[in-house]
């Protein structure tokens, strides 16, 4: 081969091989583009990717979400007409303290011809109060609670006639049970999904001007059929139900939030939730209980929570719920018992729970008041190296057991406890 062919030879070589490395590093970075996590940003203003201030705005933008990205939700107030839905392995991001998620003004009508199961259209008498998009539960004076209320989206308003999907999922009567349909949903809703992470937002539900609906099927931050979720940083506060509802979940963290001035749960997990954990959170001023463990809510735990002032207990206790830990909690000011374990079947109590390390103080009011109380049947329930006290003075003492167990209650495993304080007894078993 002649020298100049060598060279011309080479040359090309070269030339193939940085064309192919380009080629190489060019594919990257774009795959690395299309692979990557991206944000997508709401403002009210400004620039972002999408502008507006209501939940027609945050939908779209969480529309746009693929897995890994983050929605950042500018400062401000949205107001809520529908759910805000989120897909699976997602973040969705506020300003701590600023972006607040807040449900509209409530409206309500009655039926005026029955809503059947399986229903998609709905005619009802006040057609004006509603629009296109909006989230709607439809009920009746018997179905009107848990799992009876069928939760849904208008698609249309065509003259008297709401046309809705999902379908309904019961039948209401309007002749004898007053069927109606209220503008009442989830606020901020992970819904069959694994992987959403919630952090520094604000979710106020309105309770002043909204009806209440069951925590079921509603909460201000409300979590169904998922996995693997993080609430973190966030409040959600003023809702006319409950404040935080996870119903059918797996390994659902709330961590460092704050949940208060709720009609009824501060904090609810239920229906077969595993493995929750609760830690570090502020849960005051519910209507009634700060902490309720609903349905079969298993393997949790409680941690590190400052429980206060809420309307009966601190923490409910019932059906299936077994094999939880609540350690280094205080719960105090409760309007009958820091802790309460609702009655049950020997099969269906719960079972196995134990408490270490918590402060249950000042619980009770002029005339019932209790640290913990146990109705039966729980087994193998565990009170170990706890302060359960009444600290205060005179007519505010209203703490009057630490530890009282109904009559047919089974004994509790309790030791190293310091009780003090209480006007009638530390430990007491009715017979």
């Amino acid at each position: 081969m002649r020298g100049n062919d060598t060279i011309g030879i080479f040359f090309l070589a070269v030339f193939i091989m940085t064309f192919a490395a380009c080629r190489g590093v060019s594919d990257k970075g774009s795959a690395g583009k299309t692979a990557s996590p991206g944000t997508i940003r709401v403002a009210q203003s400004g620039e972002a990717d999408v502008i507006g201030t209501d939940n027609v705005a945050l939908q779209k933008a969480a529309d746009m979400l693929r897995p890994g990205d983050t929605l950042e939700i500018g400062p401000g107030t949205y107001e809520m007409h529908n759910s805000l839905f989120v897909p699976s392995r997602v973040t969705v991001r506020g300003v701590r303290g600023e972006t607040i998620l807040k449900k509209s003004k409530g409206v309500e009508s009655f039926l005026t011809d029955d809503g059947d199961y399986g229903e998609s259209q709905l005619t009802v008498a006040d057609p004006v109060k509603f629009s296109a998009g909006m989230g709607l539960s439809v009920l009746d004076d018997t179905l009107n609670s848990g799992w009876d209320i069928s939760v849904t989206t208008i698609r249309a308003v065509e003259g008297n006639v709401l046309r809705v999907q999902p379908m309904t999922l019961r039948d209401y009567n309007v002749e004898e049970q007053h069927a109606r349909v209220r503008n009442t949903f989830p606020i901020l809703c992970a819904i069959q999904t694994e992987g959403v992470v919630f952090e520094d937002l604000i979710v106020d539900g309105n309770k002043d001007e909204n009806a209440y609906i069951d925590g079921c099927r509603g909460g201000a931050i409300y979590l169904y059929i998922s996995r693997d979720a993080t609430i973190r940083n966030c409040v959600a506060r003023n809702h006319n139900g409950d404040g935080i509802s996870f119903q059918i979940t797996e390994n659902i963290q709330v961590l460092d939030s704050e949940s208060h001035g709720h009609t009824g749960y501060g904090i609810h997990p239920g229906t077969g939730s595993d493995r929750p954990t609760v830690k570090g959170c502020r849960i005051h001023d519910n209507g009634q209980v700060g902490l309720f463990l609903c349905w079969r809510v298993r393997h949790g735990s409680f941690l590190d929570n400052l429980i206060e002032n809420n309307g009966r207990y601190g923490i409910s206790i019932g059906h299936k719920d077994t094999d939880n830990t609540f350690v280094n909690n205080t719960i105090s000011g409760s309007g009958h018992s820091g802790v309460y374990f609702r009655k049950e079947t020997l099969k269906n109590s719960g079972h196995r729970n134990t408490f270490r390390q918590n402060r249950v103080l000042n619980n009770g009011n002029p005339e019932l008041g209790y640290g913990f109380y146990l109705e039966p049947h729980a087994r193998d329930i565990v009170i170990v190296g706890n302060r359960i006290a009444e600290t205060r003075s005179g007519e505010q003492r209203t703490q009057r057991y630490g530890i009282y167990l109904a009559a047919g209650a089974a004994p509790v495993q309790a030791a190293d406890n310091l009780m003090e304080g209480h006007t009638a007894r530390d430990y007491f078993e009715a017979k």
